[in-house]
């Protein structure tokens, strides 16, 4: 399976999505980091995929999404953005809302 179908799967096959780097018991960036902790204090139920155990999904990742920055956050198979977004739409409320309906 080649990269994108493997992406594509991933998204497909999991409502929540944050590819990070690291995971979420051992982040290995402060984004990765405040991102696990909005997802946890929103009680998410998500599959984490840690980016630098898969270079190639990496460096595709980037290009698939037009993102050039992880974590990245997906939901329902939607970029929804990294952690400024995520922290944004936590404080407004609609990232608890958004994860509800996923």
């Amino acid at each position: 399976m080649d990269v994108i179908a493997r992406i594509k799967d991933q998204l497909d096959n999991n409502a929540v999505v944050l590819y990070m780097k690291g995971t979420p018991d051992f982040p290995q960036c402060g984004f990765s980091n405040q991102a696990i902790q909005v997802l946890e204090a929103c009680q998410a139920d998500y599959v984490a995929i840690n980016i630098f155990e898969d270079p190639e999904l990496r460096d595709a990742l980037k290009d698939y999404s037009s993102w050039p920055t992880y974590p990245q956050l997906y939901i329902k198979g939607e970029l929804v953005g990294g952690c400024d977004i995520m922290i944004d739409l936590y404080k407004k409320g609609e990232l608890a809302n958004m994860l509800a309906t996923a």
